[in-house]
């Protein structure tokens, strides 16, 4: 059985579904400040999904900036071809593209983002020596990932909810990269200049959600890994669900922001 999660086109209509919940819209908007683009620049989204960071850079970057992205899934590819340019905003060019090997000249960026795709990258040191040969000198990356151990998800039995968050971190490479990641940035000869927090919090149950959005991901990911049945990924999403319809739902998974300068 693979580890690995397909991005096909069902799982880029759900990852668009989680992309568009107030939670996330609020992270990139955290994301988009803090990376700062400024007009002209040339920016980088690696594993740019959906698009919607890439056109929120695009917009802040001007006509004169130009921003890239790319992705290991043509749906996703494809979904951010689609989206409409704001007036004024740079010409987004989206393809085909893997972390560990960036089809781009030496220093062809100013900046290089990247959300929610490192954890995926089973070899982080090619990865982030690929984001420094692209960005010119003094240039400034920045990456968030989540530590799945920050995890708070109330259940009505732990032992099984500890089962399907086992299973389910073998969707990822690294559940646990932004701990080790200071160390990996500079022996990249990448500077960490900035460390926050960006905190998803969902002390009441809502379908448009992050964490209504991932339960039934996770559900569906789960069953046949690490002795967890179907029956088992049914009865912990069901609780879930009753858990929320009777005012007893709480959920907090914490993503680690990290910006760096190309040394």
């Amino acid at each position: 059985m693979s580890t690995a999660m397909s991005f096909d086109e069902d799982m880029t209509r759900r990852v668009v579904d989680l992309y568009t919940t107030p939670d996330v819209v609020a992270q990139r908007e955290a994301t988009l400040e803090i990376l700062d683009p400024q007009v002209g620049e040339r920016v980088l989204d690696v594993g740019s999904g959906p698009g919607f960071l890439a056109a929120g850079i695009a917009s802040r970057v001007g006509e004169s900036g130009a921003v890239f992205g790319v992705d290991v899934s043509e749906p996703m590819i494809a979904h951010a071809r689609g989206l409409e340019a704001a007036p004024g905003a740079a010409t987004m060019t989206f393809g085909l593209g893997d972390a560990t090997a960036l089809g781009f000249h030496d220093q062809s960026f100013d900046a290089v983002v990247s959300t929610q795709v490192f954890e995926y990258v089973p070899d982080i040191g090619t990865a982030l020596t690929e984001v420094h040969r692209v960005l010119v000198p003094g240039g400034r990356v920045l990456i968030l990932d989540t530590d799945w151990d920050s995890l708070v998800w109330h259940t009505s039995d732990r032992e099984r909810h500890g089962r399907v968050m086992s299973a389910w971190q073998e969707h990822l490479a690294d559940a646990w990269l932004p701990r080790t990641l200071t160390r990996r940035l500079e022996s990249a000869a990448l500077a960490v200049e900035r460390q926050d927090v960006l905190v998803l919090h969902n002390p009441s149950f809502d379908p448009r959600s992050f964490s209504a959005g991932v339960m039934q991901l996770i559900a569906n990911f789960v069953p046949g890994r690490r002795g967890v049945t179907e029956e088992d990924a049914s009865a912990w999403l069901a609780d879930l669900q009753a858990l929320g319809a009777g005012g007893e739902y709480f959920f907090s998974v914490n993503r680690y922001l990290f910006l760096a300068r190309r040394i």
